[in-house]
């Protein structure tokens, strides 16, 4: 179902303009980088703040289990973002679609930073919690299809994953500046004014980086790709319609081989940092907040520099390659995930490096693989729904699972879950074609 509507929106007053590769890349990571801070601060906020001040309970471990339900919401919004932004992105452009996901994004973020506790206002500072969190989740749906989309449609042949590399350095770069918050707080103030105020810095600083983001997104042009779409009446009338019709393969093996890459991510940060954190006599690990946001940020570097080795390796060899090697790479780790996080402080070390660097590995060629089974016409509403049904699936219940397995079993039994998920993702890796990954 094409659309013949000429009088429809159009990039037409972008038409002339041709973005530079250092001005699509800038734009594109920089959204990302943006949107993935305000992920973040609030991952890092659910496991140390959230469960004092929105969740009072007699059991701490019952206070954090709630928190991380409410993290889990995002992950839930996603999809929905997915179709919204998705809709719109393959309806009227990736630009003005962009623009839109990161004011979603950021204005949730900022009122998360002026909530009131629950001692001000009771059960209804857990509820603007959870409406917030699923602001968050509803504008990173719409964020990351879009930002992918704007790298890999200015890409020159030949470059697509290395351009598709881009956006996903955000992920690392807002998990860096998101955790060197938190820690630059905790090492200059009590913790009795970081729980009254300090926590609500990261968030309502965020406003500023969403100022940015807009400026450098507002000068860039209509991708190449779209304005071909526009001029031969090539879109769709309703996307999602066409992708459940058309690509419903795509989609299911898409949102399978995204799953070990979520889980792996959201073990090694939201509940490594939770159980490093617990104290001993709760079972935990007993690492001071500001010794394990070390560590973190320590594996976050590598994860880092795997990603645009990654995103070059896929490109020289294939995106098939990295990713099935990546992901039996996972596996293994699983087997040894317990026993490295609990040698120690040198072991929790290695373990942070070894798992984000693999994490690195996998993200790096995700987006261009995730990308590459939709027409342009129909990109940003598959894409984006790939990837965040793989968060559903692989990302939103991640902690809350591990944290339970931890619980009522042991640690080993996080990395057999960790594992698990590597053969799930390996098997639709090896069942996809060469043209879908």
């Amino acid at each position: 179902m094409t659309d013949a509507i000429s009088a429809s929106p159009t990039p037409a007053s972008n038409s002339a303009q041709v973005n530079s590769p250092a001005r699509v890349l800038i734009a594109s990571l920089v959204g990302t980088t943006i949107e993935f801070f305000d992920f973040y601060v609030y991952a890092t906020a659910a496991v140390l703040v959230f469960p004092h001040l929105f969740f009072p309970a007699s059991d701490s471990n019952a206070a954090t289990l709630q928190s991380l339900v409410t993290f889990s919401i995002a992950f839930f919004a996603r999809p929905i973002g997915a179709v919204i932004f998705g809709h719109f992105g393959d309806r009227i452009g990736r630009k003005a679609t962009l623009v839109a996901a990161l004011m979603t994004m950021g204005l949730s973020t900022v009122l998360i930073g002026m909530l009131p506790g629950y001692d001000a206002i009771g059960i209804a500072a857990p509820l603007l919690l959870a409406l917030c969190r699923f602001g968050q989740g509803l504008g990173l749906g719409g964020e990351w299809g879009g930002a992918v989309l704007l790298a890999t449609e200015n890409a020159p042949p030949g470059k697509r994953s290395w351009y598709a590399m881009f956006p996903q350095l955000g992920a690392p770069i807002g998990f860096i500046l998101s955790s060197g918050f938190f820690l630059i707080l905790a090492e200059t103030m009590s913790n009795e004014d970081f729980l009254d105020y300090g926590w609500r810095i990261p968030f309502i600083a965020s406003l500023a980086l969403v100022a940015v983001g807009l400026y450098v997104r507002l000068k860039i042009a209509e991708t190449p790709e779209f304005r071909k779409a526009v001029e031969k009446h090539e879109r769709v009338a309703v996307p999602i319609e066409v992708v459940l019709r058309n690509h419903l393969r795509s989609l299911i093996l898409g949102t399978f081989i995204a799953v070990a890459t979520f889980v792996l991510f959201y073990l090694m940060t939201v509940f490594t940092l939770s159980w490093g954190t617990t104290p001993l006599e709760k079972g935990g690990l007993g690492y001071t907040r500001e010794q394990f946001l070390v560590v973190q940020l320590v594996g976050v570097v590598f994860f880092g520099l795997t990603i645009p080795l990654s995103g070059w390796l896929s490109d020289l060899y294939s995106r098939r390659i990295i990713l099935t090697l990546t992901t039996i790479a996972i596996a293994i780790f699983g087997f040894f995930y317990a026993t490295l996080l609990t040698s120690g402080l040198t072991g929790a070390f290695l373990c942070s490096i070894i798992g984000l660097a693999l994490m690195g590995f996998t993200y790096g060629p995700i987006g261009a693989a995730l990308a590459a089974p939709f027409p342009t016409t129909v990109r940003y509403t598959g894409a984006s729904m790939t990837f965040n049904l793989g968060g559903i699936f692989g990302a939103s219940l991640a902690p809350y699972i591990a944290t339970w397995l931890a619980t009522h079993y042991s640690l080993d039994y996080v990395g057999y879950y960790l594992a698990a998920s590597a053969v799930i993702s390996l098997i639709c890796i090896r069942l996809s074609s060469r043209e879908e990954v």
